[in-house]
């Protein structure tokens, strides 16, 4: 008989060590511990928004036929419902305003997801091994950031500017790789080109030509691809439709597109449907028969209904004039609760939920800051912008930003909450010492 003093510790797998707890964690559990604090951290969609009703409907008309309700309770396949993937590319090619053809697309080259969350995962899993390296912006959508160090790899960054993700800074960090005899280890360039979490901003209509240029210019050994995470795509509220970077890859070689039902309609589905290259499809598919065997044929009955009825885009509809309105309060009382010679800059974005917020040179935003722990008292939550920073060669992150999200947060309190925040900062700026930082390439 082995005693207590006896047992040994969990051997992890290498994996597992390099897996570390998402920070937004921390964050929930602050709302569940004061559900009173006006909560501008969480990315979540409007509740009040939720499509229960027209749901509700949908669930019913499936039920009322046997066959139909019977094949949305039975496995489906890994590849995902075949009508669904049908009008997702159909509804590409309402977005793209050209025919899928002409860019490479078939329904086989579409794959339905747990979320686009899972197929940035099995993408990053299929391609990646310890040591890869995946191009990022900084700041980046940071739950990806972790994901790809869990994967092991080696994210390396370049300024996120106000015209998206620096396509011209990405073609000197491939030129300094290629002379260090790196270029074949890079795997991925990835980009929210769609109202980026966190900044809100948006990779201009003549970047997205260019990057796919230099994608296929730097494939010399092997392929580099363009991860396009269109996430927030649909949440469009100013501004040009613009093309997806997928629509201008004429052979479907050199870019994924993912795109989800999550933002634009009900995250509870955790559907997303993801377009890639023909070579790719096969190594997702064995990855994800390993996750699920294909994700919950329920909800994507429900989506594919949604879609086909015109729920889906009279839902788009409603939600884009409801964000318009919770974004055009939250930049009015950033306007009016911040004064103009506090030194601090926001993005005013045209689509998505979030703003990027820019404190002075020196102030500090982070989780153990006098600033985070004053909004907290004063009954605000944000993010820290430190979060979505991956470290420069010197190890350096910058500290003087902040995300807001005014997704999730009730009209009525946006102005309460920004006033909290905008006291909370202007008290700690005045403070004596403050620590210098540098600053993001990004302007209002």
């Amino acid at each position: 008989m082995f005693s207590s003093d006896s047992v040994q510790p969990l051997g992890l797998s290498a994996k597992a060590r390099r897996t570390g707890e998402q920070p937004i964690s921390f964050l929930m559990a602050a709302v569940l511990a004061d559900p009173n604090l006006i909560n501008f951290a969480a990315g979540l969609v409007d509740p009040l928004t939720l499509p229960v009703g027209p749901t509700r409907q949908i669930v019913e008309t499936i039920f009322a036929d046997e066959r139909r309700a019977r094949a949305a309770l039975q496995y489906d396949t890994t590849l995902g419902l075949a009508s669904l993937r049908r009008a997702a590319l159909a509804h590409l090619e309402n977005l793209e305003q050209k025919p899928t053809a002409d860019f490479g697309l078939t329904e086989r080259d579409i794959v339905i997801t747990t979320g686009s969350q899972q197929a940035l995962y099995l993408i990053g899993d299929v391609l990646i091994d310890p040591g890869d390296i995946v191009i990022a912006a900084n700041p980046c959508y940071f739950v990806y950031t972790g994901t790809l160090a869990s994967l092991g790899a080696n994210v390396l960054t370049v300024p996120m500017t106000y015209d998206g993700i620096d396509v011209d800074a990405i073609e000197k960090l491939l030129v300094k790789l290629e002379r260090e005899n790196r270029l074949d280890r890079v795997k991925l360039i990835y980009s929210t080109t769609y109202y980026q979490n966190p900044t809100g901003l948006t990779l201009c209509a003549a970047a997205r030509p260019r990057l796919l240029e230099i994608a296929r210019r730097f494939s010399r050994r092997n392929r580099i691809l363009i991860l396009e995470d269109a996430a927030y795509r649909e949440l469009r509220y100013d501004g040009p439709a613009l093309a997806s970077i997928k629509s201008l890859d004429r052979d479907n070689r050199y870019t994924i597109l993912t795109q989800t039902f999550s933002k634009p309609f009900a995250p509870g589905l955790k559907t997303g449907y993801t377009a890639m290259p023909s070579e790719l499809m096969e190594a997702i598919l064995h990855q994800k028969g390993n996750h699920d065997f294909g994700s919950p044929s329920l909800t994507q009955h429900i989506a594919v209904e949604a879609m086909a009825s015109g729920l889906y885009g009279r839902h788009v509809r409603l939600l884009c004039d409801s964000y318009r309105s919770k974004r055009d309060a939250m930049l009015d009382s950033l306007d009016k609760y911040i004064p103009a010679s506090a030194g601090i800059s926001w993005t005013r974005p045209a689509g998505g939920l979030y703003i990027w917020v820019t404190l002075p040179e020196g102030a500090d935003s982070s989780r153990a800051s006098a600033l985070f722990k004053r909004c907290v008292e004063n009954g605000v939550l944000y993010v820290p912008g430190d979060y979505c920073f991956q470290p420069d060669e010197n190890g350096f992150v910058p500290r003087n930003h902040l995300r807001l999200s005014f997704g999730q947060v009730a009209p009525n309190q946006i102005g309460p909450g920004i006033e909290r925040l905008a006291q909370a900062i202007i008290e700690v700026l005045q403070q004596p010492s403050r620590a210098a930082v540098a600053p993001v390439n990004s302007r209002t």
